[in-house]
C-alpha cells in the first residue's frame, strides 16, 4: 500500500543516535543498575499547587472542550509572562495555547513554510527540527555553530545561507543542546537581517527560565520585530510539567488566527482543566520555578568541575539549561563506541550529540535531570571507565 510523502519527510536522520537511550530507559524499568543521562525530562514533581489545582478544576467540570486559542486566564497569565521578559505590553490577543512547545513548531511551520522554501536552522539544534520544517515540503538550511567557536553565532555565515528561498530563520535559544544563550548583539543580528530580506524569526525559548550566566536576552526585546517574530514557550522544563503538554506561540495577531484554523483540525483546545493548572504555574509557582533553577545551576557547576578534571574530555560549560555538552575526542574513542562502551561497562547512558547535527559531532550530551547522588555517582562510574580505558 502507499503512504504520503510526508511520512519519508518526518523520519529524519538522527533516530538511531537514540537507540542507546532507549535500550537505557528499557533496562531501567526491569530494575537494573543503570544511570539515565541521556534524555531532558525533570526529576522534580510538578509541584503540588499545580496538581491541586487541576484536580479541583476537574471536580468542577472542566472537562470538556475547550476555546481552541486557550482559557482566557492562561492565556493572559502567558501574555503577562511574555510582557514581564521583553519589556514592553503584550496583548493576550497574540497568544495561543498548544499541546507543549513542540506542537507551537510544527504549527508555526506548517503555516510559514511551503513546499520548496528554505528555512535556515542554528546547529546543533533539537532532533525533531529537521521533520518540524521538512513537513510542508521545506527545506532545512543548517547553519552550523561550531564547537571550536564555543557554538556561538557566525554571522558571516548565517548571511551567507540566506537565498531567495529563504523564508525564515527557526532557533533555540537557550539552545538545546548546547545550552549557549544567544546574546543582545547576536539577536540585534539575525533580525537586522531578518527586516532587510523579509524574513519571519522563529524563538524557541524555553529554556529561558534556567539561564545561569547574565541575563536572558528574549529575542522579543529587540526593537522593530513584532510583525515578523514568533515566539515559542513551555511550561515542561520550567515548572517540572513535562507530560501535561502545556506550551504557547506569541505571534502577529494575523498568524495567531492562522495557528487557530490549523488547530481546529489537528489539536481542538487543551483540556480546560489541565489549562487552569498551567495558569497556576505561572501565576503562583515562580518560587517553585527559583528553586529548580538553583538546583540545576549547583549540579552543572559539580558536573563541569568533575568532567573536566578527568582524562581525555573537555565539557562546555552552558549558559543555562539542564544539559552540558562533553567533547570525548581526546579519549581516542569515536563517540558511538565511547557512548556504547560506557553504558555496557558502567550503567551510564550518554546521548551522542551527533543526533543535533554534523556539527556537534565528537560530542556527547549529558543531561542534569538526576538527583544529585545519581549524579554523583554516574560521575563517578565515568571516571573509573576512562581510568580502566
Amino acid at each position: 500500500m502507499r503512504y504520503s510523502g510526508l511520512t519519508e519527510r518526518v523520519r529524519g536522520d538522527a533516530a538511531d543516535a537514540w537507540d542507546l537511550h532507549y535500550e537505557a530507559r528499557q533496562a531501567q524499568a526491569r530494575g537494573e543498575d543503570v544511570i539515565v543521562l541521556s534524555v531532558g525530562d525533570p526529576d522534580f514533581a510538578t509541584p503540588g499547587r499545580i496538581v491541586e489545582r487541576a484536580v479541583r478544576a476537574m471536580q468542577q467540570g472542566d472537562t470538556h472542550y475547550t476555546s481552541i486559542l486557550g482559557h482566557q486566564e492562561l492565556r493572559d497569565a502567558i501574555a503577562a509572562r511574555h510582557a514581564r521578559i521583553c519589556g514592553r505590553p503584550v496583548d493576550s490577543k497574540r497568544v495561543i495555547t498548544t499541546s507543549g512547545a513542540q506542537n507551537a513548531l510544527f504549527a508555526c511551520a506548517q503555516c510559514l513554510l511551503d513546499a520548496g522554501d528554505e528555512a535556515i536552522v542554528l546547529q546543533p539544534m533539537y532532533v525533531t527540527y529537521e521533520a518540524t520544517i521538512q513537513a510542508p515540503g521545506a527545506r532545512l538550511v543548517p547553519v552550523v555553530l561550531a564547537a571550536e567557536r564555543g557554538f556561538r553565532l557566525d554571522p558571516e555565515a548565517l548571511e551567507a545561507a540566506i537565498s531567495e528561498r529563504t523564508r525564515a530563520i527557526f532557533y533555540a535559544s537557550p539552545s538545546n543542546p548546547t545550552g549557549i544563550a544567544l546574546n543582545r548583539e547576536e539577536l540585534e543580528y539575525i533580525a537586522e537581517l531578518a527586516r532587510r530580506h523579509d524574513l519571519w524569526i522563529v524563538a524557541d525559548e524555553v529554556y529561558g527560565d534556567f539561564v545561569f550566566e547574565g541575563e536572558f536576552h528574549p529575542t522579543a526585546a529587540v526593537d522593530g520585530i513584532d510583525d515578523r517574530l514568533v515566539t515559542i514557550g513551555s511550561l515542561s522544563k520550567s515548572y517540572a510539567m513535562s507530560g501535561w503538554r502545556v506550551g504557547w506561540a506569541v505571534a502577529p495577531e494575523r498568524m495567531i488566527a492562522h495557528l487557530e484554523k490549523l488547530a481546529l483540525c489537528m489539536l481542538y483546545g487543551l483540556p480546560g482543566f489541565i489549562q487552569q493548572a498551567g495558569a497556576e504555574a505561572l501565576t503562583h509557582c515562580n518560587d517553585e520555578l527559583a528553586r529548580m533553577a538553583a538546583i540545576y545551576r549547583q549540579r552543572r557547576d559539580y558536573l563541569f568541575a568533575a568532567l573536566d578534571a578527568m582524562p581525555g574530555l573537555k565539557p562546555l560549560l552552558p549558559d543555562a539549561g539542564m544539559f552540558m555538552m562533553v567533547d570525548v575526542r581526546g579519549t581516542g574513542l569515536e563517540v558511538g563506541e565511547f557512548t556504547r562502551r560506557l553504558y555496557d561497562t558502567t550503567g551510564v547512558s550518554l546521548l551522542d550529540a551527533s543526533a543535533f547535527g554534523a556539527s556537534a559531532a565528537g560530542h556527547v550530551r549529558v543531561s542534569c535531570t538526576v538527583s544529585d547522588d545519581e549524579l554523583r555517582e554516574a560521575c563517578r562510574r565515568i571516571g573509573q571507565f576512562l581510568e580502566n580505558l
